[in-house]
């Protein structure tokens, strides 16, 4: 015979606290509230990085086409005559300078690249159409890490690389439907019948 009593036995039914047997209910409470606070923290810190990215994308936009004065000066605006692409792309100097220099200063690139901007900052910016969003914003951000090469600071990885691989991320996560409108643009029905376009 044992010489631990079944009282006080751990886990045997329940843990003792106080002379009054736990049932388990609050351990299974405190664990599915537990799940529950994480659950909504990461919903929140993963909507908060997608409006982050949105002004990331927006703010771009918008100095280049008013020319803010940070980087890109008033005169180099596109409002004023200035490309948006000539002067970043034609001061590549990696291995891809040659496709780079190329298409600096084209018309087509510049509003390519420009309507590239606004469309993805606007879709992350109200949740919707993430993943054609996470994309398009991948694909652009992989170029631009193509454009930085050799980097000053890392031999491979840049802000650019963590932006494509937060988009697709985000886009994964139906992260717009969290402080933005992914919910109720999925409910759409061209989107229902398209689900890319969610």
């Amino acid at each position: 015979m044992s010489s631990v009593s079944h009282h006080s036995a751990p886990f045997a039914h329940g843990t003792v606290a106080h002379g009054r047997a736990d049932t388990g209910a609050t351990a299974t409470t405190a664990v599915t509230g537990t799940a529950v606070t994480s659950t909504a923290v990461a919903r929140y810190s993963f909507a908060g990085v997608r409006l982050l990215l949105a002004v990331e994308f927006l703010w771009a936009f918008g100095d280049k086409l008013f020319g803010w004065n940070l980087a890109t000066p008033a005169d180099r605006a596109w409002i004023n005559g200035g490309s948006p692409t000539e002067g970043y792309l034609s001061g590549v100097e990696g291995p891809f300078a040659g496709f780079f220099g190329a298409l600096a200063g084209n018309a087509v690139v510049d509003w390519l690249f420009m309507l590239g901007l606004l469309g993805i900052g606007t879709a992350l910016a109200l949740g919707i159409g993430m993943r054609i969003a996470a994309g398009a914003g991948a694909l652009l951000m992989l170029l631009m890490w193509m454009a930085s090469l050799p980097l000053a600071n890392n031999p491979f990885v840049d802000y650019h690389l963590v932006d494509a691989v937060l988009l697709v991320g985000l886009a994964a996560l139906l992260a717009g439907d969290t402080i933005g409108l992914g919910r109720q643009w999925a409910r759409l029905p061209l989107v229902e019948r398209f689900p890319v376009l969610r």
